[in-house]
């Protein structure tokens, strides 16, 4: 665990108005894959409009990687239908972590960095990183690429343990860490 920084909470909450890959509606199930690691949430029956409320959890060695998810349809009988996917880039989130560490006063509720949507990114809307209880959060309305339509709504959650790396970041003094920070 000695090369590990730490690891990933991936609370994918549920999904809205997915595309219909069956007769009138879809069995739609997320697939996650973070680096080598691939994890899905459980398959909800005869629903475009499924609440998951699963945690997936990743072990993160790389802070460059990327979330790339999937939606699809359950087929019994042939391959599953693919309801759309999206990229979601860990950096902004990485970014806040570090720069908040060692900056434990801040108050509940605290937004460190809002990212709003481009063509860059899966964004549906405007997603805040936030300081809540001593932890810092990312909720994120994800608009679903190679669709007609499809949106999730997912969580991230970062969690150390003391056999952990963790996000290290000499290089930048609390000056700098204030200074980066979009306290709003």
């Amino acid at each position: 665990m000695s090369d590990i920084l730490g690891f990933l909470k991936v609370i994918v909450q549920r999904g809205i108005n997915l595309a219909i890959r069956d007769a009138i509606t879809s069995d739609p199930y997320v697939v996650i894959h973070i680096g080598q690691q691939k994890l899905k949430t459980h398959v909800i029956k005869r629903n475009c409009n499924p609440v998951w409320n699963e945690v997936l959890i990743f072990s993160i060695k790389d802070p460059n990687v990327s979330i790339n998810l999937a939606v699809y349809d359950k087929d019994t009988f042939t391959l599953d239908d693919q309801m759309g996917m999206a990229e979601i880039d860990l950096k902004p989130y990485i970014a806040a972590l570090k720069m908040a560490k060692g900056l434990h006063n801040l108050p509940n509720s605290c937004a460190l960095k809002r990212i709003q949507p481009n063509q860059n990114n899966c964004l549906a809307n405007e997603s805040s990183i936030i300081w809540e209880n001593g932890k810092i959060t990312q909720d994120m309305r994800i608009k679903l690429k190679n669709v007609e339509c499809g949106e999730l709504l997912i969580q991230l959650d970062w969690n150390e343990t003391p056999n952990c790396k963790g996000l290290e970041s000499e290089d930048i003094t609390t000056l700098e860490k204030l200074n980066n920070l979009d306290l709003i």
